[in-house]
């Protein structure tokens, strides 16, 4: 039987590092879309979709991501990862305050992963750059909301340490 392992966290803690770390082990790894939809949103002429239609790019967050759940149960992987889930998108909704229909809470409750490992902010790697435009302590502010976002769903959470990146894909394959 397959088990979806989501591994999440604010901006910059070292997700995407992480997925590529297990994509180079051959694992199966659905990679986080937000960069590529705030990307297309850019060549469209809108420089921050989040920022600027946080709800249009919310749904195109969470219709990539029930893709990916749907894609990964066509693959014959015992175990798939996944940068990011779709109760991220709710969560985000929540960091700014924003208004999102129960469709969002409905979705995270119907898509659920086996698994669910958090990477707490870590100061010393964090980086800003064109998509990444969040100061450290609104990243602080976002793991927070993804933290109980999954809480808040019943998901028991494993905080995956900071290190090297070989420790953490130890620690992560160690508690799987």
């Amino acid at each position: 039987m397959q088990k979806k392992i989501v591994i999440t966290g604010g901006p910059g803690t070292g997700k995407t590092t992480l997925i590529k770390a297990l994509l180079d082990m051959d694992y199966e790894c659905f990679m986080e879309i937000s960069r590529q939809v705030t990307r297309q949103a850019q060549e469209d002429g809108i420089e921050q979709l989040f920022l600027e239609k946080p709800l249009l790019f919310s749904e195109l967050l969470l219709s990539g991501r029930i893709k990916q759940f749907h894609d990964a149960n066509l693959k014959q992987e015992s175990l798939v990862f996944f940068d990011r889930g779709i109760p991220d998108v709710h969560a985000y909704m929540n960091y700014l305050g924003s208004d999102y229909p129960e469709l969002f809470i409905e979705q995270s409750k119907t898509y659920r992963y086996d698994k669910v490992f958090i990477m707490p902010p870590w100061e010393e790697i964090y980086i800003s750059d064109q998509e990444r435009y969040e100061s450290f302590e609104q990243a602080l502010a976002i793991y927070n909301h993804l933290k109980n976002a999954y809480l808040e769903l019943g998901y028991d959470l494993i905080e995956i340490p900071t290190g090297t990146i070989e420790q953490r894909v130890s620690f992560l394959l160690e508690h799987i």
